[in-house]
């Protein structure tokens, strides 16, 4: 009896033929082997939605290749991934090579991680295609393909050539777009910090203390604002610059004592495992690695069999790992580092389907050291991110000494003043993780104790606005609304930056002029498309079809009817001038035209605004306010071929220098140069990063 497993990828069929030892045939398909066609909609609307696909030319060679496998084959086992995407190609793949159905059986198999058992308990447990699954991946590309498809032309016609709309990404687009609107309508607030610096009576170790309130009134204030994604509180306090001079005259002829110590101890539980958006989002943070990177090296550990499947929304960990892990704390770190009980994250998702494992290592033994040698660098720093954090879980709390103490002076005002402490009695389950806070001890105090005068500091804040999105933060964004899978984080973000709708400045995301003018033509005529809400309950009616309790056609009728009403009554509206980034210069070719900020696929440049008749350019670059510590150049920004940001000299080659960090500048004895135009671009570009 002939049986052959069919997978995506090439790796991974090498992986399964490792455990497997060539007991069965195993074949890729290189992902999809077929698609709606490029070129038209491909869906037949009035005939209840049905799709139209066709074999790609470029996998034609492919299919003809698997159906060779599966000619003489008994048993053809569908061992694609584990979600509605692996579900859909599973799908296809017997759609297109079931062609002699009285001779050949057609199984779909299903595993989390590629180790030796869970492919074997697939291969005694397989099943029949899941078609609500399929269903709800087909309403999804169906939707999203009439949404591109009718929108698209709308937007080249009201807006501007060569533009596209997507269903997902339009709403990521209008959360850039709303923030930045944001940042502009903001008022800051100046205020002033007053701290000063205690001595103990036979110490000259200086304790600094801050200022918190003044007879008995606090100085600190907050308040909120509300967001087109939320709240966004912000403090400072009450003090005037007119406050400022009478406290610093108290405060330096004031006589100091200790009037409270609280001291107690706290614990910090160890995180979570990893789901895909908090992967993403940690990755991103700690390794500067932007979601797409993420995912593509997530997708090779997977395949190589390192870790399970990297699309979840689920905090479960199997029963086997969670032995295997505290088994292993307890011979590696002692007892005392094991948690009392097992630890069981509840997911709190609503979007938590059809992957039924968090992201973790497929053994409670590290493999860094094999992940490097197999798969190189990059790949063993996301796999101990996932191995940290996933055993971390069953580790003993850190604990933590704490005090607050609270010092007191009394002139014309009573001044109370209090500092912090924090020590680490234990480490738990940072024996393994990552700390990184840093220790503030504070010496033996007692209630009652007088402290010598040393001096007044006073620092100067304005408050500041909400922050721009950066990769982490609009992924948490659109999780927290149930926008999106798994599977589309990376690539949402990697479409609007595509199209030129979002560009990175100091790796924050700001739109750009055509982003603006695409969301607010969105928000005008078509409020369901780019609105949270809606974009929110058809992801909750797609989990509803893949659930089997919901019809796939009729979300799509649902949908279509205001959808082309919609469509026909933009028609007529009139067409939205995308406002050009001027410069302020004129062309020095022609002495006629003004120099515009223009884009193409490469990168912006700079152009005359007479093109073609004109064609003058130059290339883009981003000056910062300060000077090269070795040649006095000025520092620009730049971006690795990888995208990622850095500051460097603008005299390169010349000159080498460079930081990753915009305020590792001063550090490095880069000059900052005042009252420059260059200084005034750039702090209207980085505003609130």
């Amino acid at each position: 009896m002939k049986t052959v497993i069919l997978v995506e990828s090439p790796t991974k069929a090498k992986t399964l033929n490792r455990f497997l030892k060539g007991k069965y045939d195993i074949e890729a398909s290189l992902g999809h082997i077929r698609d709606l066609p490029k070129g038209n909609l491909g869906v037949e609307i009035e005939n209840n939605f049905s799709p139209k696909y066709v074999i790609p030319k470029e996998k034609r060679k492919t299919v003809e290749s698997l159906k060779r496998t599966v000619k003489n084959a008994d048993m053809v086992l569908l061992a694609t991934d584990p979600d509605r995407e692996g579900e859909a190609i599973a799908f296809h793949l017997k759609e297109i090579l079931d062609t002699n159905k009285n001779k050949r059986n057609f199984k779909r198999i299903v595993f989390h991680e590629i180790t030796k058992e869970a492919i074997q308990d697939a291969l005694n447990h397989p099943r029949s295609i899941d078609n609500n699954l399929v269903a709800a991946q087909t309403a999804r590309r169906i939707l999203d393909r009439i949404v591109g498809y009718k929108l698209s032309p709308v937007l080249w016609k009201k807006v501007k050539r060569k533009l596209s709309a997507g269903r997902v990404q339009s709403i990521a687009l209008r959360l850039i777009v709303e923030r930045e609107d944001e940042i502009k309508k903001f008022k800051s607030k100046e205020y002033h910090r007053i701290y000063v610096d205690l001595t103990q009576k036979n110490d000259t170790t200086p304790i600094e203390f801050e200022l918190i309130s003044i007879d008995g009134e606090k100085i600190e204030k907050s308040e909120k604002i509300t967001l087109y994604d939320g709240e966004y509180k912000y403090s400072f306090n009450i003090l005037t610059k007119n406050d400022i001079e009478t406290i610093k005259k108290d405060l330096e002829s004031g006589t100091y004592a200790v009037k409270d110590i609280i001291q107690k101890d706290t614990k910090r539980s160890p995180y979570p495992p990893f789901t895909t958006s908090t992967l993403t989002q940690e990755a991103y943070r700690r390794l500067g690695y932007s979601s797409k990177r993420t995912m593509s090296i997530a997708q090779r550990l997977y395949e190589e069999g390192f870790i399970t499947y990297h699309r979840t929304d689920s905090f479960n960990l199997s029963q086997s790992f969670i032995t295997s892990s505290r088994s292993f704390i307890e011979k590696t770190f002692g007892k005392e580092f094991l948690s009392t009980e097992t630890r069981v994250y509840k997911t709190k998702s609503k979007m938590a389907q059809e992957a039924h494992e968090a992201i973790r290592p497929t053994s409670a033994v590290d493999k860094t050291t094999e992940v490097t040698s197999t798969l190189g660098r990059d790949f063993a720093k996301l796999y101990g991110l996932i191995y940290k954090r996933a055993v971390a879980t069953q580790m003993a709390e850190a604990l933590y000494a704490s005090t607050k103490v609270q010092v007191e002076t009394t002139k014309e005002k009573t001044y109370l003043f209090e500092t912090n402490g924090r020590v680490l009695k234990f480490p738990g389950f940072l024996k393994l993780w990552y700390f990184e806070e840093e220790e503030n001890m504070l010496p033996p105090l007692t209630v009652g104790e007088k402290l010598n005068y040393g001096r007044t500091k006073i620092t100067d804040h304005n408050s500041t606005p909400p922050p721009r999105y950066n990769e982490a933060s609009l992924i948490s964004s659109l999780e927290k609304h149930g926008i999106g899978r798994p599977s589309t984080y990376a690539p949402i973000i990697s479409t609007i930056t595509d199209r030129g709708y979002i560009e990175k400045i100091e790796n924050r995301f700001v739109p750009t002029s055509v982003g603006v003018a695409v969301t607010q033509f969105l928000v005008l005529h078509f409020p369901n498309i780019d609105d949270i809400p809606f974009t929110s309950r058809m992801e909750d009616k797609l989990d509803d079809v893949a659930n089997g309790s919901h019809e796939w056609t009729e979300l799509l009728k649902e949908f279509y009817e205001p959808f082309a009403q919609d469509i026909e009554k933009v028609q007529d509206v009139e067409k939205i001038e995308v406002e050009e980034e001027t410069t302020g210069e004129k062309c020095p070719v022609c002495k006629e035209g003004d120099i515009v900020l223009r884009r193409s696929k490469f990168g912006k440049f700079y152009a005359c605004n007479r093109f073609p008749d004109c064609t003058y350019k130059r290339s883009y670059q981003i000056e910062t306010e300060y000077l090269c510590p070795k040649d006095e150049g000025k520092v620009i920004m730049k971006k690795t071929k990888r995208g990622r940001t850095f500051f460097g000299c603008g005299n390169y080659p010349n000159c080498d220098f460079a930081v990753w960090k915009k305020e590792d500048l001063e550090a490095q004895g880069a000059k900052k140069v005042e009252n420059t135009s260059v200084q005034e671009n750039t702090k209207e570009q980085t505003h609130a990063n």
